[in-house]
């Protein structure tokens, strides 16, 4: 039997999908358009460049995030393991400095023995076994031969990213260091606002030039990555009581809580580039140097990059993809990443990591194998299997896809929301250790 593999697209989930097969044996080749052909988000030809935030969201044990990092750290995740490498200071975040991460997973990647790396687009559905991985800027060729597949039209939102500043043109006399509670030791640099100052930040924000959308694009932003500008047009304290929020916050120099508040995060290792945490924008570039420019210890800030917005194309899960996440028009053809409906850049490695084994387990000749729902990962794919396709949008790893907890005569558990979500993490990592065992006797193809 073949153990040819073909991976299409170097992303996260890509990355991880190819690593996981080839760990089990798997022949793999893994295609990467860039740098032949580059995207509008995309700065680099590196696997795996961020091209969004910086963080892979909390790792702490009692989050939904950090619950699936436990979960796929249980299965060997690659992706989790060069960000830890990597990683640059953000109190209970796990954040990278983006280049040395995207090195080195694109150095692990191309070391692997039983990995192959083209630098080529695919602009046809491969007719063997594959992992179709091309994330949300899948090429307008793919894109139409999968619309044309799955017989039906794309979902889609546009995604926004926040810009990134040069250190050494913020204000240090005015920012100050400081993290919220419990979330590290000033790990983060904060810019305080007076409601005076707010105000007029607000207002020159709704009244910004904005990237001009087509009419049937409006209001398609993912809720979880609303540009700043449209959560301001929600009324004149959403920023305040959103990414701007002052709670466990206060200025050493007033011994005052702000009136709101801008956090930047650490780019890379040695802080020589922050960006403002939920600060993503689809303002023009002149009016995002012109507005930014009124938030305290940013008036001279010198723009790295601008925020800009970009196409997300994903499938109509529970329409179009089995429980496996196979197409079901081609069952030979798996997908993964944010292509598949999850939102998060450890979500779509997690579905990318699945896809990998899973693969592997088709060549070996098995069925494809999935987490127990009582997991985080398990449970979301349940999400992209089960939700009404007409409801169907983009999901984060968040607690409500867990199953309840019950106690043994099947009466809810009652507690604190630290007490469930403790409960809730120790079932799950008890049902990833389970299905891990389960893998063991088969995680290589034989000789």
């Amino acid at each position: 039997m073949s153990d040819a593999l073909i991976v299409v697209g170097g992303g996260l989930a890509g990355a991880e999908a190819a690593w996981q097969a080839a760990e089990r044996g798997a022949s793999v080749t893994l295609y990467e358009m860039r740098p032949t052909r580059t995207t509008p988000a995309h700065q680099t030809d590196l696997l795996a460049e961020l091209v969004c935030s910086n963080s892979l969201k909390s790792a702490a044990p009692d989050t939904a995030s950090g619950l699936l990092k436990e979960e796929m750290d249980t299965l060997g995740s690659l992706v989790l393991g060069c960000a830890r490498e990597t990683a640059v200071p953000a109190g209970t975040a796990l954040a990278v400095d983006r280049e040395a991460f995207a090195r080195r997973v694109t150095e692990s990647i191309s070391a692997h023995p039983r990995i192959t790396l083209m630098r080529e687009e695919v602009r046809r559905l491969p007719d063997s076994l594959a992992i179709i991985a091309t994330g949300p800027l899948t090429s307008d060729a793919l894109a139409a031969e999968l619309a044309q597949v799955t017989g039906r039209k794309h979902l889609y939102f546009f995604d926004a990213l926040s810009p990134t500043f040069a250190a050494d043109s913020l204000n240090l006399d005015v920012i100050f260091e400081g993290s919220r509670r419990d979330e590290g030791e000033g790990d983060y640099l904060n810019c305080p606002l007076t409601e005076e100052q707010y105000d007029c930040f607000y207002q020159a924000l709704l009244t910004a030039e904005r990237v001009r959308l087509r009419p049937f694009e409006e209001g398609a932003y993912f809720e979880a990555c609303l540009p700043v500008e449209e959560i301001a047009r929600r009324g004149r304290l959403s920023l305040a009581f959103g990414p701007m929020r002052p709670v466990g916050l206060v200025d050493p120099r007033t011994s005052k809580h702000p009136f709101a508040v801008v956090q930047l995060r650490a780019e890379n290792r040695e802080r020589t580039m922050f960006s403002p945490v939920g600060f993503q924008t689809s303002l023009k570039y002149p009016e995002q140097e012109r507005v930014f420019r009124l938030i305290p210890g940013l008036e001279n800030a010198q723009f790295l990059r601008h925020g800009q917005i970009h196409r997300n194309t994903y499938l109509n899960a529970p329409v179009v993809l089995d429980e496996s996440l196979r197409l079901r028009a081609r069952p030979h053809l798996f997908c993964a990443g944010q292509l598949v409906g999850v939102e998060g850049y450890v979500e779509s490695c997690l579905t990318g990591l699945l896809c990998g084994i899973n693969a592997a387990r088709t060549l070996q000749g098995r069925e494809p194998v999935l987490p127990p729902p009582e997991t985080m990962s398990g449970a979301l794919l349940r999400y992209l299997r089960e939700t009404s396709p007409k409801d169907f949008q983009p999901m984060n790893a968040n607690y409500g896809l867990l199953p309840a907890l019950e106690t043994a005569d099947g009466k809810p558990v009652k507690g604190s929301k630290q007490d469930r979500r403790l409960a809730h993490r120790t079932r799950s990592l008890a049902a990833m250790q389970a299905f891990l065992d389960c893998l063991v006797p088969y995680s290589r193809l034989q000789p």
